[in-house]
């Protein structure tokens, strides 16, 4: 029987990416995921208001599909990602995969995303220090929110009006659920 040997961040950093595939490294996994069809591509691209607010307050940088090097052997490419100027300080921005946990992390579900490794995902997240993980569901048009040191999260709806806002780090930015489902 074949054993697998684990990759490390510096393995993963090393490797060419095929035209149409997707790589995440978790705990020296290399995970291979499609390519985001239209319209998972056009709600992230919706984000883009969260990038001009962030930008004109000076809070610091919105960037997607960006690889960050967590914990241990884990590297994840978020939808789309909040890095606070602080967070930013002293980074070496010219590497790959950047070597900070981002402080908000926004990931659209997709239907060849499962449950468990979604949870996975958002655990690694957390344990490296994101302050806040967002999963949006298109087809049911609800978005979970997780935090830190609770075990479950807030779900919020499109369809009674409430809003993507997170106060801590965004003061002053809201958006309609429904505006991003559309």
């Amino acid at each position: 029987m074949a054993t697998k040997t684990p990759l490390t961040v510096a393995d993963y950093a090393a490797l060419d990416e095929p035209e149409g595939v997707r790589y995440e490294l978790s705990e020296g996994e290399l995970i291979v995921t499609p390519p985001p069809d239209y319209f998972h591509n056009r709600m992230r691209d919706r984000f883009n208001r969260l990038l001009a607010f962030v930008e004109t307050q000076n809070l610091g940088s919105v960037v997607s599909e960006m690889d960050f090097e967590l914990i241990g052997e884990v590297v994840r490419r978020p939808d789309v990602a909040f890095i606070s100027t602080a967070r930013l300080r002293g980074i070496d921005l010219d590497r790959v995969p950047l070597p900070v946990a981002p402080d908000l992390v926004i990931e659209i579900v997709s239907k060849n995303d499962r449950a468990g490794d979604l949870l996975l995902k958002v655990s690694q997240y957390l344990a490296a220090g994101t302050r806040a993980v967002w999963l949006f569901y298109p087809n049911t048009r609800l978005a979970y929110r997780y935090v830190p040191g609770k075990l479950e999260p807030e779900v919020r709806s499109a369809d009674a009006g409430e809003s993507f806002r997170e106060p801590e780090l965004l003061p002053g930015f809201s958006i309609r659920l429904g505006e991003l489902f559309e």
